[in-house]
């Protein structure tokens, strides 16, 4: 399934992990703070997006567990515009099991 967000460089990381959950339907693209996300297809939450100017992963994870990531620093705060979003982690060192696993937790974090 192609999808209409940026394919730049910095966004294909991102994009070829998104890949296989568009293709079975379990996510679908949407759009969160201006720019391309993905959200479960069952109930249309939001599950990660990526950062537009650093091609990070930000996922959304109960507030433990990114508090754990932040900790462990595998993980940074999100915080756009400096307002910190206590249940979303950027994940700056791209991994495609690790960011594949995460989005994972994310879709049964939010119900998808």
């Amino acid at each position: 399934m192609a999808h209409t967000g940026d394919r730049s460089e910095e966004h294909a990381n991102f994009w070829e992990v998104a890949e296989p959950f568009l293709a079975t339907g379990r996510l679908h693209e949407g759009t969160m703070m201006g720019h391309q996300c993905l959200r479960t297809s069952g109930n249309d939450q939001f599950v990660a997006t990526v950062e537009r100017s650093s091609g990070n992963l930000v996922v959304k994870l109960p507030k433990e567990r990114v508090a754990g990531l932040i900790e462990a620093g595998d993980g940074l705060a999100f915080a756009p515009a400096g307002k910190v979003f206590r249940e979303w982690v950027a994940v700056p060192v791209f991994d495609e099991a690790r960011w594949t696993a995460l989005i994972d937790e994310s879709v049964e974090f939010v119900g998808g």
